[in-house]
């Protein structure tokens, strides 16, 4: 992997914590139950309006453990983030956060205009700002793209700026790591938008969508990272979920 010039060197910024090669435990996929996009809106809106667990909360958790993901198996001095105007956005912004203060230079594009962002997702962009990171219009290169552009309220096809940055995505040499799902892809029946995110690996958040578990050309490698759901939530649900992060809080799926 290239080196950014300055990334650990510049003033005032710590030295990278680099664990790449240390991945995450692994289990098997059968174990877990799958929803689709309609089941995790309802996972969502229960947290949120049953538990008041906010929106804030899960960014937070998403982002800590996308982040650590990042420098566990890919090891980036430099990280490109491309931020959609929602959660997924959010979550991707909360992860620039973590890695800027693991020493990681990064660099944020987004996808929207900030006047159309939710508030918690602009939220977390003037954290950014204030901390200093770049937010840079055009897209440069690193040596990890991370893909936090689109979640699983994707309808049709991609358009507009985030259809140009998922393009721009899938020319780089990098590796590119998405968040819940490839951007582009229809995390219910995993078809593939046009365009979508061809990804190297992908960290889904809570359960696995069933649409991940059959488009492997786009999804990558495919994690599973804890946002912090009570067991409770999925036996309302009539889901058996058991305890797949009793060992760690980002677990790698296999067939």
């Amino acid at each position: 992997m290239a080196s950014s010039d300055d990334g650990s060197e510049r003033a005032g910024r710590p030295a990278k914590t680099s664990v790449a090669g240390s991945d995450p435990p692994r289990i098997a996929a059968e174990g877990i139950p799958a929803v689709t996009a309609d089941q995790m809106r309802e996972v969502d809106r229960a947290m949120v309006e049953d538990l008041h667990i906010e929106l804030l909360q899960m960014m937070e958790n998403a982002g800590r453990n996308l982040a650590d993901l990042a420098l566990r198996v890919f090891g980036p001095t430099s990280v490109m983030l491309l931020a959609g105007r929602g959660g997924n956005g959010g979550g991707g912004l909360a992860a620039a956060r973590h890695l800027h203060n693991r020493g990681v230079a990064v660099t944020v594009t987004l996808a929207r205009d900030e006047s159309k962002f939710t508030p918690v997702t602009l939220r977390q962009l003037d954290i950014l700002r204030r901390m200093g990171v770049p937010i840079s219009h055009e897209p440069v290169g690193a040596d990890l793209i991370v893909d936090a552009l689109i979640g699983y309220s994707l309808h049709g096809d991609p358009a507009g700026r985030a259809a140009e940055l998922i393009e721009w995505a899938n020319r780089q040499p990098a590796p590119v790591l998405s968040l819940d799902a490839p951007s582009g892809l229809d995390v219910t029946t995993g078809r593939p938008g046009s365009p979508c995110v061809r990804a190297t690996a992908t960290m889904t958040l809570a359960l696995p969508k069933t649409g991940l578990l059959v488009a492997s050309a786009q999804v990558g490698r495919l994690y599973l990272a804890d946002i912090s759901v009570p067991g409770l939530l999925y036996e309302r649900m009539g889901l058996r979920v058991g305890e797949p992060f009793a060992g760690a809080a980002v677990v790698e799926l296999c067939s």
